[in-house]
């Protein structure tokens, strides 16, 4: 058993996200047969992802704020602190934080049998699609 050193926070690339968003890791693989990467994600209010999907899917753990996540068919779903939301493998999805509160959500994937593809980044969400149809 070891504790694990501490990662510095990293702020996360403008390719992918709008506004200010911040991610400190909790666990990454070890060995080359581990999937599994832990991280929290601090987002300030209105940040989001770009759109994204992961290969074998993702499970986010709400720990503060109000959390926005939608998908290709305009749905939005809120999820509060204490929820946890599922997104399959291949859902085009976006993690968004409200307008008015910064939100923060434990994200947790495992890697696809090739890294390079565990999460696939597409085009920034407009800010119709943050809003939801």
């Amino acid at each position: 058993m070891q504790i694990e050193p501490r990662t510095p926070t990293v702020k996360n690339p403008a390719a992918q996200f709008a506004g200010d968003v911040w991610l400190d890791f909790v666990a990454t693989p070890h060995t080359d047969d581990q999937r599994m990467t832990v991280a929290v994600v601090r987002f300030a209010p209105g940040a989001r992802t770009a759109w994204h999907s992961h290969a074998r899917g993702q499970y986010l753990r709400v720990t503060q704020g109000v959390a926005r996540f939608g998908t290709r068919d305009g749905s939005i779903i809120e999820v509060h602190p204490g929820q946890t939301l599922y997104t399959p493998p291949g859902e085009e999805h976006f993690h968004a934080a409200s307008q008015d509160s910064f939100m923060e959500h434990i994200a947790m994937l495992e890697s696809a049998d090739d890294p390079a593809t565990t999460t696939v980044w597409l085009e920034h969400i407009t800010d119709e699609d943050y809003a939801g149809r």
